[in-house]
């Protein structure tokens, strides 16, 4: 198929999905209110659903954003609500037994039943479609503990997967690349620029208030409890309780925090609108897609029929340096994946930091008075809008409703700001993937 070559005027350097979405206002100058019986840092989904939830329980709550709503992860990541646990079903069973990894990967699949009863109930415009989740073998062996995967989810969990040999594979994607897939139809697709602004209109709809250009710089707590004086950039909130949901951009003043997050850099690129009978050949069931490297690819079809391929492409933090290199880097191999795009356009790249833990387990509870909830390893849009649901649920008194809290959450060894350690993790990584 004939295009253009992309000019370096055309391209844009921000996200698809916040470049393409309808703002749900503008929070930029909102008056803070000087008490509330909650203050949640971070507009992405994990404070805006907090805030959400918070309000519906009856509670005054306050969202602070060092940036603007969806800035960081929420409004950066391939658009994916996705089944699964980012260790694996077989690797948890091994870590945690049948029980404990039954229970945790059923968090992901309330996760987005969560998501589809907001769009559900609220009519919400997000685009949002469960085309199901494709995991992809890069190597024969993968494939075949992609069966073995397969076999534990039916008989433990009762999950619908299904495998696709090597033979079947053009049903499922247009590339020879791959040595199989094993299909979820349970996993979703959504436009997370819009879910993002949606999530506040409903926030604010139920009590809650929004303020942008509100880094937080102090967090002063009072007394033994949980209250706190909540310092930010635009003046100071006083809270009976304090909800931290910054994931990979978590820096100081929450220093505890910040030393058990990895911010591993992972970036995208979006094409030009593809024509019809490309994209039924690309992926003809618009599946969510992701193959099993280390130094994954993710891709999709957006809904104007674009095709998203991402990746952690390099193990950096992002930069608009680093962005426009990784995007290079996603050019090539989205060419060596899908060899019909080798020509495309390239409209759009941009980068994130993706919030991981030394063990690739959700993190949630609460340290020194302050609530909080990280470490989504990549899975965030439905693990940030569920835990925010479920952090509301335990200020306002039922603990219970977070099962992570059982798990040790480890600072990552001599780290204590910048990653220093990511170069090195990449290369390790990078030839893992390279050994076919």
């Amino acid at each position: 198929m004939a295009h253009t070559t992309t000019k370096a005027t055309d391209l844009k350097t921000i996200s698809y999905w916040l470049d393409t979405a309808t703002p749900s206002g503008d929070y930029r100058h909102t008056t803070l209110p000087k008490h509330v019986d909650v203050v949640v840092v971070g507009a992405g989904f994990t404070g805006l659903s907090a805030a959400l939830h918070v309000a519906k329980l009856g509670k005054s709550v306050a969202v602070v954003e060092a940036n603007t709503v969806n800035w960081g992860a929420s409004g950066r990541n391939g658009g994916m609500a996705t089944t699964g646990l980012a260790i694996g079903f077989r690797k948890a069973i091994k870590r945690y037994g049948e029980e404990r990894a039954i229970a945790y990967f059923r968090e992901y699949n309330h996760a987005i039943e969560l998501i589809e009863k907001l769009v559900t109930d609220n009519k919400l415009q997000v685009d949002y479609a469960r085309s199901g989740k494709m995991g992809l073998a890069w190597k024969p062996e993968h494939f075949e503990g992609f069966k073995a995967t397969a076999e534990s989810l039916k008989r433990l969990v009762g999950q619908p997967v299904e495998i696709v040999p090597k033979s079947e594979i053009r049903r499922e994607i247009g590339s020879d690349l791959y040595h199989g897939a094993m299909v979820d139809p349970l996993g979703a697709g959504l436009h997370v620029g819009n879910f993002g602004h949606e999530l506040g209109r409903l926030a604010l709809e139920a009590g809650a208030t929004i303020h942008e250009n509100a880094a937080v710089v102090d967090v002063k707590r009072l007394g033994r409890g949980y209250a706190h004086d909540v310092v930010t950039s635009r003046g100071t909130i006083r809270a009976d309780k304090v909800i931290v949901g910054t994931s990979g951009y978590t820096g100081r003043p929450f220093g505890w925090m910040q030393r058990r997050v990895v911010p591993v850099g992972s970036y995208i690129i979006v094409t030009e609108p593809l024509p019809q009978a490309v994209v039924d050949e690309l992926l003809p069931n618009r599946r969510m897609a992701s193959d099993s490297k280390n130094f994954l690819y993710y891709f999709r079809i957006t809904p104007d029929n674009r095709l998203l391929f991402g990746g952690r492409a390099r193990f950096a933090i992002s930069s608009p340096d680093s962005d426009l290199k990784s995007g290079e880097i996603l050019k090539k191999a989205m060419a060596e994946v899908f060899p019909q795009l080798k020509n495309a356009r390239v409209d759009y790249t941009w980068g994130g930091l993706v919030d991981i833990s030394m063990d690739q387990m959700v993190h949630a509870g609460e340290h020194d008075g302050l609530f909080y909830s990280m470490n989504y390893s990549g899975h965030g849009v439905q693990m940030a809008t569920w835990m925010g649901k479920v952090m509301a649920d335990v200020v306002g008194g039922n603990s219970a409703a977070n099962i992570w809290g059982e798990l040790s959450n480890p600072a990552v060894p001599g780290h204590f700001g910048p990653p220093w350690f990511l170069p090195l993790a990449g290369a390790w990584y990078g030839l893992l993937d390279k050994v076919r």
